[in-house]
């Protein structure tokens, strides 16, 4: 079959079933879980799998759920990706009434072009024409949050690190996947519309306790050592370190306190606080990290106080692969004209992706439908269609551009990436921050 007549199929197969398809983003917009704990959601995947005569595998990476289109021939390994997790905020009248997990962040929509893309590709034949194997994943644990009880988590031995694409690095997930692709939602972007390429911050994550000593607030106050006042002087001095900071750089460090103290009539001797120091470059990152250190145990001096500092491997900067990016826009154009492309720009959060784009050639492009930004109680999906079929096509298409044939496409892409690292130098790479305090 010609490739183009291909594309055509899976095309008018996702259309075909587009209710369907975007049924399965709003049942897991309904019930939205947190990361690691994505039972729902991803029961819900495996079910969708299994409908579609996937050959599928649970528990990876604790909660993540595999997919396996086989090609009718050999050939490279393509992650396909969904992220399953939810972000906490209560605000949002789509949070889940005990965890204030709401899926602000449009996660169920990747979700839903991940599955959509699969449903077209499957019900086109694809396989028959196609050379490797296409890892459809619904991925666990993209948002960094929880700090705490993930730490509680590896300490019972369930993780090692606190991100679910750090954890499919870790298990070796990675070792038959040579290219990787996912579909994130792009904040105030309303119409039908993708963007392409763009790059990210990284951050790295800090756990931080001040130690003081209790004494009575109102009795014996002289006789106690104040760490919420440590804390509170350490914020001071990290907001003095902000001109210090190449604009270029991107640097953003935005601490809260977890833990301000027990009761108010002692004085608060068991503070504790998180924070990222996020960042466009490692070496910028790395500055911040020691800036910021110097801060926090500024605040501990001046009262007397101890700080003990945990440093916690974040995420790396995203890097979108170029000619992975043209493939999939070339896609787009074809849908949608100049109208459905754009160019991506500079994004100040982070992903994991980042992280397997120092391994893998990998791209996130940005789907439209979304009023309002990611992460706040305003978020909103105004047109499904624009969020989750538009792109479901344009993924599908560029999966069989990728493998199609012999699968030169692919091989062109791999073939001209060169890696930052490799999987056993990002494992030091995140061993060696933990070192670091």
């Amino acid at each position: 079959m010609d490739k183009e007549k291909l594309k055509d199929q899976a095309c008018r197969f996702i259309d075909q079933e587009k209710g369907k398809i975007i049924g399965w983003s709003r049942a897991i917009a309904d019930k939205p879980e947190l990361g690691f704990k994505e039972t729902n959601t991803a029961e819900l995947i495996g079910d969708v799998f299994a409908g579609l005569g996937l050959p599928t595998r649970t528990g990876i990476a604790v909660t993540g759920v595999e997919g396996v289109l086989e090609g009718a021939r050999s050939g490279p390994g393509l992650l396909f990706m969904g992220e399953m997790d939810a972000v906490v905020n209560r605000e949002s009248s789509a949070a889940d009434p005990v965890t204030g997990a709401a899926h602000l962040c449009g996660h169920h929509l990747q979700v839903g072009i991940m599955l959509g893309a699969a449903l077209g590709l499957i019900r086109a034949n694809a396989r028959d024409h196609l050379s490797g194997r296409v890892f459809f994943l619904g991925t666990p644990a993209e948002e960094f949050i929880e700090i705490e009880e993930r730490l509680r988590m590896r300490e019972e031995g369930k993780i090692r690190y606190l991100g679910g694409k750090q954890e499919l690095v870790r298990l070796g997930y990675l070792k038959d996947k040579h290219l990787g692709v996912l579909v994130h939602a792009h904040s105030g972007l309303s119409q039908r519309k993708m963007l392409f390429g763009g790059r990210s911050n990284g951050f790295l994550a800090k756990s931080i306790r001040f130690q003081g000593k209790p004494a009575h607030a109102g009795v014996s106050p002289h006789e106690g050592i104040n760490a919420l006042n440590a804390a509170c002087l350490a914020i001071l001095n990290i907001h003095a370190q902000r001109e210090t900071f190449r604009e270029d750089d991107k640097i953003r460090v935005h601490p809260i306190i977890t833990k301000g103290g027990d009761v108010v009539n002692v004085v608060p001797y068991d503070v504790r606080m998180e924070t990222y120091v996020r960042g466009a470059r490692l070496e910028a990152i790395t500055d911040a990290n020691e800036k910021v250190d110097r801060a926090l145990r500024a605040g501990g001096d001046a009262v007397g106080a101890k700080v003990v500092i945990q440093n916690i491997p974040g995420y790396l900067p995203l890097i979108q692969n170029p000619v992975l990016s043209e493939i999939a826009r070339s896609n787009a154009l074809a849908l949608a004209g100049q109208e459905g492309a754009g160019a991506a720009g500079f994004e100040g959060g982070s992903t994991d992706m980042g992280d397997l784009s120092y391994l893998i050639p990998t791209i996130q492009p940005y789907s439209g439908g979304i009023r309002g930004n990611v992460h706040a109680a305003d978020f909103e999906v105004v047109d499904y269609e624009a969020a989750v079929i538009y792109p479901a096509k344009v993924m599908a298409m560029t999966v069989i551009d990728l493998l199609f044939g012999g699968a030169e496409e692919a091989k062109r892409v791999m073939g001209g990436f060169k890696p930052e690292m490799t999987a056993d130098e990002y494992l030091a790479f995140l061993q060696k921050i933990e070192k670091t305090a």
